[in-house]
């Protein structure tokens, strides 16, 4: 049995006015994904943040309007164009249509391009870099040109990863600490280092993560902008207990910022936070100790060994 051909489809202003219609509500969806999405995420506590969000709500909001476009067109064939019952029939060979088709390759291409371009700005305004890019060594304090207003951070901070912990030295008080203390408002750049393998330097409320890479130092800047306690968390499987190697990161004000360094350079030196070495030498005591794994780094000798077990924002 022959199946008819299709017939030329006519100018319907019903289905035009259905169609604008749907357009108009997809459109309606993403822009209120847009706005919420934003709240999906941990609170911003960095001039970053912003940035990240709008890129993130950006990019849901476009997701959105393509999932439902094309659930739609899923949708209307499935209930308008069933065939009749019991017509087993082959459908009618149909070659294509080279306008939808130039159509539904433009508008994804179009999209993508536009999330690209946004990501990029983005990238390029946060400064953050990757694995795979060059990285000098170098000293901030002869580095002025590389921040805005060509004027350099008051707070430089060195952040040492290992083996499972954080420790953090502060110039000119001589302080030490495993619990990252900031001060609002202010500038401030990290100069990452590790000491074994590869880490991730990653606080979510600040929206930005850095690869610490072994064998380099690696200046990071940012400007905290909440008062908190927030978490920093290491973004790169680096062994048996990365999920571990955590850390809080305290943002206060000046005055509590000052008042802070001043107590930790008269407080002499202690074994810091490393929940990975207390695991593992609970784990020796027993007659089974279970998988081998590298033996943890020794707790840092700090100043301020700090807590992480205190409520934190993000």
């Amino acid at each position: 049995m022959t199946p008819t051909p299709p017939t030329r489809l006519k100018f319907n202003p019903l289905a035009l006015a259905g169609l604008a219609g749907l357009v108009l509500v997809l459109v309606a969806a993403s822009w209120w994904i847009g706005q919420v999405a934003g709240s999906w995420l941990p609170v911003q506590a960095s001039t970053a943040a912003p940035l990240v969000d709008g890129l993130f709500s950006f990019e849901a909001a476009v997701g959105t309007f393509v999932f439902g476009g094309v659930v739609s067109v899923m949708a209307w064939v499935l209930l308008m164009h069933r065939a009749d019952k019991y017509d087993e029939t082959d459908a009618y060979p149909i070659e294509g249509n080279t306008k939808l088709e130039i159509i539904w390759t433009a508008i994804p291409f179009v999209l993508v391009m536009a999330i690209a371009v946004y990501a990029m700005r983005v990238n390029t305004e946060l400064g953050v870099l990757g694995p795979m890019e060059h990285i000098h060594l170098r000293n901030a304090q002869e580095d002025v040109g590389g921040y805005p207003g060509d004027r350099l951070p008051a707070e430089q901070v060195e952040v040492i990863s290992r083996q499972w912990s954080w420790e953090f030295r502060y110039p000119g008080a001589e302080v030490s600490s495993t619990e990252l203390h900031l001060e609002v408002n202010q500038p401030v750049t990290f100069r990452l280092v590790s000491e074994d393998v590869l880490h991730g330097f990653y606080i979510p409320a600040f929206r930005l993560k850095q690869d610490v890479i072994p064998g380099r130092a690696i200046d990071f800047n940012l400007t905290p902008t909440r008062e908190g306690r927030y978490r920093l968390r290491d973004s790169q499987f680096s062994g048996t207990w990365f999920a571990a190697n955590q850390a809080d990161v305290v943002v206060e004000s000046a005055e509590t910022h000052r008042a802070w360094l001043k107590d930790a350079a008269q407080a002499p030196l202690q074994s810091g936070i490393s929940d990975a070495s207390r695991e593992y030498l609970e784990r020796q005591k027993r007659t089974n100790p279970g998988w081998a794994t590298v033996p943890p780094a020794p707790p840092p000798q700090v100043n301020v060994p700090g807590s992480n077990t205190l409520p934190h924002d993000a």
